[in-house]
Order: structure tokens, then C-alpha cells, then sequence
């Protein structure tokens, strides 16, 4: 039936094709500000795949060449999860970064072809080498007028119409006016008259401001343009304004509709204007160098100073993750009695823990899509569980939960692997499994008790989470640390700690006290187990006695305790074994103090010395 329902979805979009006199067209999971997490009104892919990763793209032909004439482009964290979920009858499943739309498209491009895509979905960039490729093969890229999804997509629901709200100073640390004088410093010395912010963490961050138009990630859809003069535009749908938030952003700020955002940009002739190719999507640019406007490609000024979090957002982030370290520790003591019964699944676990967090006032949303995953399941990083997907977790398994949660003082991301007992008590987890899980944590260990000299990058400190696996032979295939935001996106930029050259942009960015970052080694046996470790760490600067030049290391932020059951003593350090042992003393004082009766005492067991 499923399949049915895409293949005359499929079918709908090739008449599309025709009646507009194409050849083809690309379908991004994206939206206008190249968002990482979309509106459901932006889930364009999933409508005609069935895909719901959150990473991914599909090319579809008019007339079918070869195979399919239709591929579904995900990467390695995908590669199950896209065979479950898309017909391989109507979508050539292709591996990426083997195998991209523009390589797909310019293999099948034949001369005179017309191949659509919506500029408005995809970077500028990305736009001009697929324009190149298909011009040498005789075909040609064309940006639609309209999105051809929206046209064949008879219910698409409408975008979000929440409402905007002020994100007040004390939790922001700055005024949004402190924020706009330094964004026209960074015009002024550049020689620019305005640049144009389209990232939405980017629009929130720089004035101030959350909504509830993303699932996770506080934003509301809109634009600013900041101009040299000290102005700035906000474009913004006219329901989301209230009094509240034109009170707000005062006078240096116009509110105006989000549908004046193009015309405002085709009247910005003859000025210089600063976009982001890395955070603006194509129609930006285009609708600039229409205008006769001079574009300049440079870095959001916003991103940086976003990432570098001051004083205000430390300390709220420390007072989130303590509060969330709190409900995390009883969902673990509640797992800890119930799955071993066998009478827990995915969903359950994962709805339990919302629960748990639910019981603060001042949870605001998730942060992003638990990762609730049993058995075979938590070998797949990004999985995702739904009614089809979930199972019950198995006593005598591990359970890898990837969750956390928004709050107006920060954002927390924590990953905890489990072993389920049996409702005996007599399970035991496996060697393999031991020393998988103890050479995680070593990694982990390490990474968070690492001092680095300033200049120090990412990429550099990688392999201090790794090389435990890489001495048995092993590794993971995901990044090892991303930045988090303050009350904003759980993967935020430009820092990143992963593999130098890899998939992952930022692993060369320069880390700088204030920079939050996830520390989260892992191993998967496909089919088997999955094994991560995450906390998040602060970046902050080091007193190191004799030491020459300035350092910097980490304070690790999140405190719930680790499953020993999994842990190897005899493959630990006496410094590890320090830093475990620490590290659960800081757990229990921070969390002692929110817990009572039965919760105390597991907690109490947990923090014991190892």
C-alpha cells in the first residue's frame, strides 16, 4: 500500500516535469535558510520517498534512462534505514559522497535537457558546479518559478504560524543592540553596506529572539538584513509579531513582512553585500545580482561570536544540564527495574524519558528526536525509532540512548549506553562488549581531560578519542564533537572535533574558551550493539604551572552517571580511574541535592567509587 502511495506521487511529479517542460529535478530535505532540522511544511523528501532521515536528497528524471530514472541520496548513517523505508523499485539507492544528485545528474544528462531545481533549496554553490556539469554535457540547470513538489503535493501542511518571542537578556548574556553594534563594526571595517543573515540560530541569536516554528530548535522563520548604517530589517510573517516583540527590538529594528524580503533585496542596487554561500541559499544571490547589487561572499558574522558563549549562557548551560542530569538519572534507575521485565520498548523508553524531563517547569521542547535503541538498532548512529521501527529492548542486551532537551537556559545533548539485565539478575554482557565499551570511554576520557595550546582545531584532538579503538583494530563513523547552542540548535558551528578532511565542515576552526562541544566516541557491530558515550564539554582556558603561551582544555558540563556493568577496571589508568572517580562525585553533589527515597539511593550506588 505504502508503495502504491509514492510510486503515484512519483508518477504525479513526472507529469509535473512534462507539463512544465522538464527534464528533470532535484529534491533537497531542506528549507529557504538551510536549516538542519525542517517544518513539516519543508518535508518534501518524505513525501515522495517515504525517507524520514534528516539527511538526504532524490533526482528524478522525466523519461526513466536506466534503472529507475529516480535515485535517493543518503550517506552511511542512512544505509538501512533508506532500504526500510524507500521502494527500490522506484528509487536507485546511491551512497554518498560515492555517488551526489550533481554526479547522478551529469552521468544521465543528455544534450538539450532541462533539469529543475528550486533555488530557494539548495546553496549557491552546489548550484553553480551542477549548472557547469550539465553545460558541458549540452544540458542546462534551471531555477523553477515554483517548487514542483508543492504543486502535486495536494495537502502539504501550511508553515508554522507561532509566534515570535524576546529571549530575555539575562538568559542571553548580551542586548541585541550590543550584538548589532558589533555586526556594524565588522560592515564598517569591511567596506560593506549590509549583509544579509538567512540561518535561522543566526536571525534568533542577533536579536534576541525564539520561536516555535522547527521541531527542537527554538526559531522562528524569518530573515534580518543588517545594515552599516546601524538599521536593521527583520522579514517576518506578520502573525508571528506581537506588541511583546516590537517593544523588544525597538526602533533600530523595522519589522517588516517576510514576503518583502525579495523585493527588499532587488532594491539593494549598487551595494555591497555580505552573504554567506555556506548559510544563504541560491535565490539570495540571485535575486541580488539581479538587483545589480555587488555580492560579497563572506562568513555570517554572527556564527562566531554565537559559538563563543559568555558568562550568562556558561552558567545557564551548567544550571540546564544539572536539571537535566536530574531526569536522566531517574529515567535510568526507572529502566533499570522495568526492562529487565522485558515489558519495555523503544517508544515506551523514549516517552518515559520525556516524562522525566517533563516534570521541570522549565523544559521547553526536546532537542532533537530521542535516539531510543535496542539491540541491533543502537548500532545505527542516527537511528530513528517510529511504530514500524520499534521493538522491545531484550534483557540481557545493551540500550543506547541518544536524547536531551531544550530550556530557556541551554541545551543539552547526552548519550548513555546500558546493559539490561535479565529479570533474574544473571545476564552478563559480553567480553567484547566490556572492551568495546571501555575503550569508548578511555577515548572519551581522554578528549575530556585534554590541555591544548590556543590555535589549537578539532581535527587535532580527534584522535585522542579514538586511538583506544584504533589499537584493537576498530573505529566509528561518526564526527566526535559538535557545538551546541544556547537555547537554540543542538548542532551549532563553526567548531567541530572530528576526522581533518572528512564530511564534516569546521573540524579546522580554531577552538576558543567559551566554544561548547559534544565529546562523544562510539562503536557499532552492525546487527549486534551499538556503544556511545556523549557528554558535553565547555572549552576554557587552563593555568598550567611553567607553561609557556596561553592553553585551554575542558570542563565537561553533563553529569549522570556511567554503567559500570560495562567498564574493565584492569583496561583503565590510574589517572582514568581518577577522572571517573571525580567525575561521579561532581554527579552526586550536583544531583543529590534534586533526588529523594529510591532515586537517591540508586544515584548513591552509581557515584560509589570505581
Amino acid at each position: 500500500m505504502l508503495m502504491h502511495t509514492h510510486e503515484a506521487r512519483l508518477d504525479a511529479l513526472r507529469r509535473e516535469l512534462k507539463k512544465q517542460k522538464l527534464d528533470g529535478f532535484v529534491i533537497p530535505i531542506c528549507d529557504e535558510h538551510m536549516s538542519e532540522y525542517v517544518g513539516d511544511y519543508a518535508q518534501r523528501l518524505e513525501w515522495l520517498t517515504g525517507f524520514g532521515g534528516s539527511a538526504g536528497s532524490a533526482a528524478v528524471l522525466s523519461e526513466p534512462q536506466e534503472g529507475n530514472g529516480a535515485a535517493i541520496f543518503t550517506d552511511g548513517r542512512y544505509t538501512v534505514q533508506v532500504r526500510e523505508q524507500v521502494s527500490g523499485e522506484l528509487f536507485d539507492y546511491e551512497d554518498v559522497p560515492a555517488n551526489s544528485p550533481a554526479k547522478w545528474l551529469a552521468e544521465h544528462a543528455q544534450e538539450g535537457m532541462r533539469i529543475g531545481y528550486d533555488a530557494w533549496l539548495h546553496p549557491i554553490g552546489w548550484a553553480e558546479s551542477l549548472g557547469a556539469a550539465l553545460k558541458a554535457k549540452g544540458a542546462e540547470l534551471v531555477a523553477v518559478e515554483s517548487n514542483l513538489i508543492d504543486a502535486v503535493w495536494a495537502d502539504q501542511p501550511s508553515p508554522s504560524g507561532a509566534i515570535a518571542v524576546p529571549h530575555d537578556d539575562t538568559h542571553a548574556g548580551r542586548s541585541s543592540a550590543d550584538k548589532r553594534a558589533e555586526i556594524v563594526d565588522w560592515l564598517k571595517d569591511e567596506g560593506h553596506d549590509a549583509t544579509v543573515i538567512c540561518a535561522l540560530d543566526s536571525v534568533a541569536w542577533l536579536l534576541n529572539m525564539r520561536g516555535a516554528d522547527v521541531a527542537n530548535t527554538p526559531v522562528a522563520l524569518s530573515y534580518v538584513v543588517a545594515h552599516a548604517d546601524g538599521t536593521a530589517e527583520l522579514f517576518i510573517a506578520s502573525e508571528k509579531v506581537t506588541p511583546e516583540l516590537t517593544k523588544h527590538l525597538g526602533n533600530a529594528v523595522s519589522i517588516r513582512d517576510r514576503a518583502d524580503f525579495v523585493p527588499a533585496l532587488r532594491g539593494m542596487a549598487g551595494k555591497a553585500v555580505a552573504v554567506d554561500p555556506g548559510h544563504a541559499v541560491a535565490g539570495v544571490f540571485h535575486a541580488l545580482a539581479a538587483a545589480g547589487a555587488k555580492v560579497v561572499r563572506a562568513d555570517d558574522p554572527t556564527v562566531l561570536a554565537k559559538a563563543i558563549k559568555n558568562p550568562a549562557e556558561q552558567q545557564g548551560h551548567r544550571d540546564a544540564q544539572a536539571r537535566d542530569g536530574a531526569a536522566v538519572a531517574r529515567f535510568l534507575r526507572w529502566l533499570s527495574l522495568e526492562a529487565p521485565k522485558g515489558t519495555v520498548d523503544e517508544l515506551s523508553a523514549a516517552a518515559k524519558l520525556r516524562e522525566f524531563r517533563g516534570l521541570s517547569a522549565d523544559l521547553k521542547d526536546t532537542s532533537f528526536d530521542t535516539i531510543s535503541a535496542a539491540a541491533g538498532h543502537a548500532a545505527l548512529p542516527h537511528y530513528k525509532v517510529d511504530e514500524e521501527s520499534n521493538i522491545p529492548i531484550p534483557p540481557g542486551s545493551i540500550f543506547l540512548c541518544d536524547s536531551g532537551g531544550q530550556y530557556l537556559d541551554g541545551t543539552t545533548d547526552i548519550t548513555r549506553t546500558v546493559w539490561i539485565d535479565s529479570a533474574d539478575g544473571s545476564a552478563q554482557p559480553t567480553a567484547e562488549m566490556i572492551d568495546r565499551n571501555t575503550r569508548v570511554l578511555k577515548g572519551h576520557i581522554q578528549l575530556a581531560m585534554a590541555r591544548f595550546p590556543v590555535g589549537t582545531n578539532g581535527g587535532q584532538l580527534d584522535t585522542l578519542a579514538r586511538m583506544h579503538l584504533w589499537q584493537a583494530g576498530v573505529d566509528y563513523g561518526h564526527g566526535t564533537g559538535h557545538g551546541v547552542g544556547a537555547y537554540l540548535s543542538v548542532h551549532e558551528g563553526p567548531q567541530r572535533i572530528s576526522k581533518p578532511g572528512g564530511a564534516f565542515a569546521g573540524t579546522s576552526t580554531e577552538l576558543a574558551a567559551g566554544m561548547i562541544l559534544s565529546n562523544e566516541p562510539g562503536y557499532y557491530k552492525q546487527g549486534h550493539f551499538g556503544i556511545r558515550i556523549e557528554n558535553l564539554v565547555l572549552t576554557r582556558e587552563e593555568e598550567i604551572e611553567g607553561a609557556e603561551g596561553e592553553w585551554l582544555g575542558f570542563e565537561t558540563l553533563t553529569l549522570v552517571p556511567l554503567d559500570r556493568r560495562l567498564v574493565d577496571k584492569a583496561l583503565l589508568t590510574e589517572e582514568e580511574i581518577g577522572w571517573w572517580d571525580r567525575y561521579h562525585a561532581k554527579v552526586w553533589n550536583t544531583l543529590s541535592p534534586q533526588l529523594d527515597g529510591e532515586d537517591l539511593a540508586w544515584l548513591k550506588e552509581q557515584c560509589t567509587s570505581l
